[in-house]
């Protein structure tokens, strides 16, 4: 059993954890219409060779399930972000495909969040607390292991 002391750590973490990511997803939503989701997706893809990844591979590489992905693609489509096309090796597969407006959503978009990680996280982090975030999330990751979908 965690000590009290842990414990407190503990939800201090959490609790951090959750403000930033919220403060995160409400600017990105309000700046640029795009969910964190969306942003998600949107950086896979347009780092992608050609733009373009095949569904399966995108899962892996946002670490969500298939079916959550499949889901939320769907959404994307329909605002003309992204494209589904069939797979040129695997007919059973899709690849999904950074259009030009996602491409345009996501580049203005990124100036914004950018910003907001450097407000919220950099600045608020002394040189060696920054590193030594880094240490422990690299850790924590570490420790947990590759996850089950990937």
């Amino acid at each position: 059993m965690p000590t009290a002391e842990e414990l407190r750590i503990w939800r201090d973490y959490i609790e951090t954890a959750e403000a930033l990511r919220s403060e995160l997803s409400s600017r990105l939503q309000r700046e640029s219409s795009l969910s964190p989701g969306d942003y998600a997706v949107l950086l896979a893809l347009s780092e992608a060779p050609e733009q373009r990844m095949r569904s399966s591979e995108l899962a892996a590489h946002i670490k969500w399930e298939r079916s959550r992905l499949s889901h939320h693609l769907g959404r994307m489509e329909r605002r003309e972000l992204i494209r589904r096309d069939e797979c040129a090796t695997d007919s059973r597969g899709a690849e999904v495909v950074l259009t030009p407006t996602g491409s345009d959503a996501f580049r203005s978009a990124s100036l914004p969040h950018l910003r907001a990680v450097r407000e919220l996280f950099v600045d608020a982090l002394t040189a060696e607390q920054l590193v030594a975030a880094g240490k422990v999330a690299a850790t924590l990751r570490e420790h947990l292991g590759p996850p089950p979908y990937a």
